[in-house]
């Protein structure tokens, strides 16, 4: 009995985790639009296509797309047509602005950050920050360049192995 319970329970997982990343599909390279490629390749015309994903955000399908451009690798996303909506560039944290370290500083002072992006979203760039705090929780902190927190929200270790 103890062994169907544990491989229900077990089904139930795996079932669930699948029905949370079903909107998101990976797309070979090959496969993607031409609106996407072409639209990645007007914006940075020496770099290459590394991956893709298709999903849907507030019930539109947009595609994001892994790219490397000299040595800088970033994350656009894209809507279907190929308008750019969003670009992760992931930055050494000593390149963050004097504002945005110092925030973190001063709302995590023993803290160790981990890794930092900037963020741009039409003309709006955020920086997020991966922070691990002295007492051991990883927090992924929004700031504006100016230093304002928007957002903080914990990270599982799980989490971010997945965004990667």
């Amino acid at each position: 009995m103890r062994y169907v319970t544990g491989l229900l329970a077990g089904l139930v997982l795996v079932i669930g985790s699948a029905a949370v990343r079903a909107d998101e599909e990976k797309v070979a390279v090959k496969d993607l639009p031409k609106a996407i490629v072409d639209a990645v390749k007007a914006k940075f015309p020496k770099a290459e296509l590394v991956s893709g994903e298709k999903e849907k955000e507030d019930g539109k399908t947009v595609y994001e797309v892994k790219i490397k451009d000299g040595k800088t690798e970033l994350e656009i996303k894209l809507t279907e047509e190929g308008k750019i909506v969003e670009l992760e560039k992931e930055i050494a944290v000593k390149d963050l602005p004097k504002a945005v370290a110092e925030a973190v500083e001063a709302k995590y002072p023993k803290a160790t950050v981990k890794e930092a992006e900037e963020v741009t979203k039409g003309e709006k760039t955020v920086y997020e920050v991966t922070v691990k705090t002295a007492d051991g929780k990883t927090l992924e902190v929004a700031l504006d360049p100016a230093g304002k927190i928007l957002t903080t929200e914990e990270v599982k270790e799980k989490k971010k192995e997945e965004k990667k």
